[in-house]
């Protein structure tokens, strides 16, 4: 099968890559790797944000630029925020069901964030754009797990997969577009999906892309025990943290409280969990909780918790990689032919910490982008080799997940990265015969890139905290790893 572009992953920044593409009259091969509603969008329960008209972008932009700690590069952020009205009013066109009132959450000074559904707005966007696709001649395979790139030289001209009936498939196209979505499965806790192997960091890594700040993981502050989810924005409408004394806590941290960005809110729960035993999330000031967070609602009953009764217990969670394959402003990483857009990316937008709700609008500008700079770039594939398929036996699964905890958590120092990649050292991958051999692997070469990354980066900023290093560097840098490299600073 050949195409014009290949999209592997079926989240926002995938299917939104899509449509653009197909607009274009450009023919488009979609694979995913589960089924086509699956992913982390649909588990969106935040919104996106939006400036609120000309006069919001410069806040919107100090916002973010404040969330990022230095990382976060100006002019990525200015170019992606001055684009985001345009695809407002064409999400609108195309029928998402935005809720009337933008809402406040962590970090944001101003209501901007636009839901949809109450708390179920990646569903709603998601199934909004699906629908719209279903018309325009999109071939989609399902259940196909990408297992390697294949390249022509440095060239990315296609990729081999895992079918659904066990056996391999090559597609070639000329570009390929990664949106394959995060890595929150080499965590024991995470509020990500199953599919969230961590597969499109490690292709891109073994094809020779260069990636950056893995070592920035976000945690969000307050997952409930199973790792269903509660969205900030409960915070943002009254929902206040206590500890196991019953004392709110976050007024010391933090002159926002409840609402100061999600990694000085995650380390503070961390810390007063610590403290004192434990940390729960106060719901009953939100008036009509079952109607305004439906979601948020069925999680606490699932959970065994009523919150209309007592807070209920939270601690935080693995939820969002920062860093990624490296990218410019239109989606081009490092390697000829290849694309990449959304949590696998990095773009320059997020810094050292993702500021609540931008994710979404990041999938959506830099999803269109790619497709038309993929489109433009785009040639006729010929021949290629795929790179390797490593495997890892899944029985090594709970000892990573183990190291990732006690090494990549949200503090770190560098006696335990020393030791976590001593520990993953014995884990030797070898040729996969298996999807979950490959998916582990896959999660080993991530976990692996975020022990070196974090060990390398001797300060604090955002969501990466050294215990012996808890200050930030006088002069802000990326932190670049291509395979056979020492990591390298970058300064901005």
């Amino acid at each position: 099968m050949h195409a014009d572009l290949l999209i592997i992953g079926s989240g926002v920044a995938g299917t939104y890559a899509a449509l653009t593409a197909l607009k274009a009259g450009a023919r488009v091969v979609l694979a995913t790797k589960g089924a086509l509603a699956s992913g982390s969008t649909r588990w969106a329960q935040g919104g996106i944000a939006f400036p609120q008209g000309p006069t919001d972008l410069p806040h919107h932009l100090e916002d973010t630029l404040t969330a990022g700690r230095g990382l976060s590069e100006p002019q990525v952020v200015q170019s992606l925020l001055e684009e985001a009205l345009l695809h407002k009013e064409r999400l609108l066109e195309l029928g998402v069901p935005f809720d009337p009132t933008p809402t406040r959450e962590g970090g944001h000074r101003r209501p901007r964030v636009l839901h949809a559904w109450g708390d179920a707005t990646g569903h709603a966007l998601l199934s909004t754009l699906l629908k719209h696709l279903h018309g325009e001649g999109l071939e989609v395979l399902e259940h196909h797990a990408a297992l390697a790139l294949v390249q022509d030289g440095a060239r990315v001209v296609g990729a081999v997969f895992w079918t659904p009936g066990g056996g391999r498939r090559t597609i070639r196209a000329g570009a390929v577009l990664l949106a394959t979505g995060g890595l929150g499965r080499i965590y024991p806790v995470t509020t990500n999906p199953h599919e969230a192997t961590g597969d499109g960091f490690a292709l891109a890594y073994r094809a020779g892309a260069v990636l950056r700040d893995m070592e920035f993981i976000q945690f969000h502050p307050t997952a409930l025990p199973t790792g269903g989810l509660i969205t900030e924005a409960a915070r943002g409408e009254g929902a206040l943290l206590v500890n196991a004394r019953g004392e709110r806590f976050m007024p010391r941290y933090a002159p926002a409280a409840e609402l100061a960005p999600r990694d000085v809110v995650a380390r503070a729960i961390y810390l007063e969990a610590k403290r004192t035993g434990g940390v729960f999330l106060d719901l009953r000031p939100i008036p009509n909780l079952p109607r305004r967070f439906p979601t948020v609602w069925q999680n606490c009953l699932e959970a065994g918790h009523d919150p209309t009764r007592a807070p209920v217990p939270v601690h935080p969670a693995a939820h969002y990689a920062i860093g990624g394959v490296k990218t410019d402003l239109w989606g081009r990483t490092t390697l000829p032919g290849l694309f990449a857009v959304g949590e696998v990316a990095s773009s320059g937008l997020h810094g050292a910490n993702r500021l609540a709700s931008n994710s979404l609008l990041e999938g959506l500008v830099m999803g269109a982008r790619a497709a038309q700079a993929a489109l433009e770039e785009s040639v006729s594939p010929r021949g290629g080799e795929a790179t390797e398929v490593p495997g890892l036996d899944p029985h090594a699964l709970p000892e990573l997940r183990r190291i990732a905890h006690a090494s990549a958590g949200i503090v770190r120092e560098r006696r335990e990265l020393e030791e976590g990649l001593e520990r993953l050292a014995r884990y030797r991958p070898r040729p996969a015969e298996t999807l979950l051999e490959a998916e582990a692997a896959n999660l080993r070469t991530a976990l692996e890139l975020i022990l070196k990354g974090a060990l390398f980066r001797e300060e604090s900023r955002g969501a990466h905290y050294r215990l012996d290093h808890p200050q930030e560097a006088p002069r802000p840098y990326h932190l670049e790893q291509a395979r056979g490299a020492v990591p390298r600073r970058v300064p901005l």
